[in-house]
């Protein structure tokens, strides 16, 4: 006869994609991985979503994709000329041909523009990106910020944001040991 385990009063089960993972030593763990899953892509449908938003016919093309409005937006940033081993170090991405790509997808659509100096390339937002990039903060206040008011304090926001560098700092070690094996 085996016995069901039994949850004790007040306790609940992890809520995980993938039970098999729970099994191990953090459970926990488990569910942050689930969370993120799911943050992950609302996010990404978030940055898509708004980029259609925030495009029109002397802006943008419609049909930007996560990859490249983070690419932009990096590349907006302080409005100063970036390198792409930069933008690929900013935003942890390890293939710099996904980089390579959304950029020129980016300058054919006249949102950046690269430039020469020295040996390198630097590549800088144009008019039309700083517009878009404008565009797309006014509707993420309107629509993302506003809805965020009340729900959870600044410092608290500040508490997840150092958390998820944690987290991120944690798997990129695991990935390099993994790596290893």
């Amino acid at each position: 006869m085996t016995h069901a385990a039994v949850t004790p009063p007040g306790a609940r089960d992890p809520v995980v994609s993938s039970a098999h993972l729970a099994e191990g030593g953090s459970p926990a763990l488990s569910e942050i991985e689930f969370g993120l899953i799911l943050a992950g892509h609302a996010f990404q449908r978030w940055m898509v979503r708004c980029a259609a938003a925030a495009s029109g016919p002397a802006i943008a093309p419609p049909g930007l994709s996560a990859m490249e409005v983070l690419i932009l937006h990096t590349v907006c940033h302080r409005d100063r000329p970036k390198r792409l081993s930069d933008i690929a170090l900013v935003l942890d991405i390890e293939d710099l041909h996904l980089v390579t790509y959304a950029l020129r997808k980016l300058t054919r659509a006249g949102l950046v523009a690269t430039e020469r100096a020295g040996k390198e390339r630097h590549v800088r937002a144009t008019t039309a990106g700083r517009e878009f990039c404008a565009r797309y903060g006014a509707i993420r206040e309107r629509l993302l910020v506003a809805g965020f008011a009340g729900t959870l304090p600044e410092a608290a926001l500040s508490d997840l944001a150092a958390l998820l560098r944690t987290l991120s700092g944690h798997y990129n070690q695991a990935a390099r040991a993994a790596a290893t094996l």
